[in-house]
């Protein structure tokens, strides 16, 4: 019976933290018609390589920092500063609820990256961007998405 119970359990934990994953492709056609390509400098293929390198096109992805804060969605907003998850001290920028950002409906965490790129250091905000895409050749991120 306890074995039972352990594998009800893990069962529940498993069906409630499920990955939504989104397509590359499909992303990139969402970010092309909300006119982020070129938006602040920066090209779909950076955006494609953010969500890639922050969240593996998770959206519903929840990451604990280590000062507390948690980091949410495909682009992994933190808490700290972006949004409100009435867990850790939130100066709540964007001002949205953090669990907003782990909706199908992107445009929330669209516009909160928009605002967290307008603030002085663009993408260089998100360290994985940094470390994994800044002044790398990134077209490939859209190569065969039929963008028009």
């Amino acid at each position: 019976m306890t074995a039972m119970l352990l594998f009800f359990i893990a069962s529940c934990f498993l069906a409630t933290h499920q990955a939504h994953v989104i397509y590359r492709c499909d992303l990139a056609k969402l970010l092309k018609e909300e006119d982020l390509d070129g938006y602040e400098g920066y090209s779909l293929s950076d955006w494609i390589c953010l969500a890639s390198v922050e969240s593996d096109f998770n959206i519903s992805k929840v990451n604990e920092n280590v000062d507390g804060s948690y980091d949410y969605g495909i682009f992994q907003i933190n808490s700290h500063h972006w949004c409100n998850d009435h867990i850790s001290h939130s100066e709540n920028i964007c001002h949205i609820d953090c669990k907003d950002l782990l909706t199908t409906d992107l445009i929330g965490a669209i516009n909160c990256a928009k605002k967290i790129l307008s603030k002085g250091e663009g993408m260089r905000n998100w360290a994985r961007w940094k470390l994994h895409c800044e002044g790398r050749p990134l077209s490939y991120w859209i190569t065969g998405c039929r963008l028009k």
